[in-house]
């Protein structure tokens, strides 16, 4: 599926070149969460935005496990853009746990035609659902309130709340408003005398 909302041209052409690169280069079947993470990994689509969109995420308290997570990156495109930015984010953790931070032992395992379990656990040393869990403890920690804010979502909060509350005094003073333009009368200015 190529996805261009809110991505430069040049940024879908990587995605869907990481796409086929990696497709080519395994032999196993892979899952979806997997194979979008890599590829908005190797595209460099995971920006200041995305890591907001999984910290508002994590705030809500709705880090997906593995399953929830392929379903959402089916989904609509508001729910799939905080799908690919946790894909991308599992794929990033991934990476950090395989020996020397890369994921070229896991792709030399899949390349091999190793299934995509077993190459984890020869790789990592655990299984999708242990990683899974580990990578959902990894995203409540990294992402939480403080990340959050650090990220600018205070400022965005605190420039909604003046907005609200200027609205809100607007409102408040309308009538008192109304009630002094009632009646009001501007006098004429009087012409100067010449002495």
């Amino acid at each position: 599926m190529v996805r261009a909302r809110g991505s430069s041209a040049f940024t879908v052409l990587r995605h869907e070149l990481a796409h086929l690169a990696l497709h080519d280069a395994v032999n196993s079947r892979l899952p979806l969460w997997f194979d979008e993470g890599y590829a908005s990994w190797a595209a460099g689509e995971f920006d200041r935005l995305q890591q907001l969109n999984v910290n508002l995420a994590v705030l809500r308290g709705r880090i997906p496990d593995f399953d929830e997570l392929d379903r959402a990156l089916r989904g609509p495109p508001t729910t799939a853009e905080t799908a690919y930015a946790l894909a991308a984010t599992a794929v990033l953790d991934l990476a950090q746990r395989t020996s020397g931070g890369e994921l070229v032992p896991l792709l030399q395992e899949l390349q091999a035609g190793v299934g995509f379990d077993s190459a984890l656990r020869s790789t990592v040393g655990l299984t999708v659902d242990q990683f899974e869990v580990l990578w959902q403890r990894t995203i409540r920690r990294r992402y939480n309130l403080l990340t959050w804010v650090a990220a600018g979502g205070l400022w965005t909060l605190l420039g909604g709340l003046v907005l609200v509350v200027h609205f809100l005094r607007r409102r408040r003073d309308l009538p008192r408003r109304r009630a002094l333009d009632d009646g009001w009368v501007i006098a004429e200015e009087e012409e100067p005398t010449a002495c």
